[in-house]
């Protein structure tokens, strides 16, 4: 008796764990349609980054108050540098590449590549690091890559310009790859100083990063942007920022963070079909096949690492 009413509590909260975890994965996926949907309107890269960041700071310093009312220690001069740097290469300069890369190519396309990130935080262990490669890593490395060459050769065809779709190609993987090491930074303090505190005041830097930027390079006037846009960087803010990391960090609280990494496999699916809903991107069966490439290797680098 005793001990199953230690495990019950467990198994009720997995079901909310996991739709925890799902929602977060479909949050993050739209981001790129939102982005696309916005550039329809004519807003540039800068103002509608600065838009979702404004929007995102509010919830991000509350939640960084709050959480420094629960901490043990103060932040310290240090602390405080390294979650400034983490939240310009993260959050900033990853949301901004990101960004750019979406002008040039398909939000399908940019999904896959974000996802392939696990493959480089593994590259760059081993290359500063001196983590070992394994034969399965290898040959999960080499399933990522062939799935975005497919999807790339995919996009290359039907868009008819190879350097438009190889210029976004290589500011989405910049940006993937500012993220990785964001995440390695990121394993180095948050044991130190909580998720909470990490990612609360990472993201602040990367807002006001952003809004800086914007501040710098356009008029205020650049703000007064269609409703239609406003609305939609008001939804990225919501559906695709705040709330998925809201759900990321929830879902890992109740069932771990391994079965939600696998959950985020479903990223790049759900956006290849909304892209094809809602922006009419072509889906072929090399796109469907590379997107099976990407995920089978990062689910296997995924495992491996576990």
């Amino acid at each position: 008796m005793r001990t199953a009413h230690l495990t019950a509590p467990a198994d009720a909260a997995y079901p909310l764990g996991l739709a925890l975890a799902l929602a977060a994965a479909v949050g993050f996926s739209f981001k790129a349609i939102l982005v696309k949907l916005a550039y329809a309107h004519g807003v540039d890269a800068e103002t509608l980054l600065a838009l979702r960041m404004g929007y995102s700071l509010p919830v991000f310093v509350a939640m960084g108050l709050r959480a420094r009312g629960n901490a043990a220690n103060p932040l310290t001069g240090t602390d405080a540098l390294h979650l400034f740097g983490l939240g310009v290469l993260g959050y900033y300069l990853a949301s901004y590449l990101d960004f750019l890369g979406l002008d040039y190519i398909s939000a399908g396309l940019e999904r896959l590549i974000l996802f392939s990130y696990p493959s480089l935080v593994i590259v760059l262990s081993a290359l500063f690091l001196g983590t070992a490669l394994t034969r399965r890593t290898g040959a999960a490395l080499l399933l990522c890559y062939a799935g975005i060459a497919l999807a790339l050769a995919h996009d290359v065809h039907a868009a008819g310009d190879a350097h438009a779709v190889l210029t976004g190609s290589a500011l989405v993987f910049a940006s993937a790859l500012s993220y990785a090491l964001y995440l390695m930074g990121n394993g180095l303090v948050v044991g130190r100083l909580g998720t909470a505190r990490v990612t609360a005041w990472a993201s602040t830097a990367a807002c006001l990063m952003a809004i800086g930027q914007f501040v710098l390079l356009r008029p205020l006037s650049a703000l007064d942007q269609p409703w239609q846009v406003h609305a939609l960087a008001l939804a990225m803010a919501v559906f695709s920022t705040v709330l998925p990391v809201w759900c990321l960090s929830e879902a890992i609280r109740r069932i771990g963070a391994g079965p939600v990494a696998l959950t985020g496999s479903l990223g790049p699916i759900v956006t290849l079909a909304l892209g094809a809903l809602l922006l009419d991107e072509p889906l072929g069966l090399a796109q469907l096949g590379g997107a099976a490439l990407v995920i089978g290797g990062v689910t296997v680098m995924a495992r491996g690492r576990r």
